[in-house]
């Protein structure tokens, strides 16, 4: 079973930025896909950034230009460096890995935009 924990999550003022990680279990090399979603109470699940192999990544268009996602496959280790927070990124936000057919997800990190 693949473990996932992300991190660097908090309460940022508009404007700022946070930056955050998630570490897996295993070597995140062996992961053809990995992910950044977020979720608001009520609502479904939104894919925010992905990086699959050869670190090719795709953008929601909200987050383009601010967030940038990575992976440090020494570290196990995939990055979300968010820019430029508005209160609309307020969330909890969760790392999602895949391997053939099965899915991981960590348990999420809460970021809050709030002055």
């Amino acid at each position: 079973q693949v473990q996932l924990v992300e991190s660097g999550g908090g309460l940022v003022e508009p404007g700022g930025s946070l930056r955050l990680s998630c570490t897996a279990s295993i070597s995140t090399f062996m992961m053809q896909t990995m992910a950044w979603y977020r979720q608001t109470p009520g609502n479904t699940r939104e894919l925010v950034a992905t990086i699959k192999t050869g670190h090719i990544t795709n953008y929601a268009d909200s987050v383009k230009g601010r967030f940038t996602i990575s992976k440090d496959n020494a570290k196990r280790t995939m990055y979300l460096q968010m820019n430029s927070l508005n209160p609309e990124d307020t969330a909890v936000y969760y790392c999602f890995s895949q391997i053939g057919s099965n899915e991981f997800w960590g348990p999420g990190t809460q970021v809050t935009v709030s002055s």
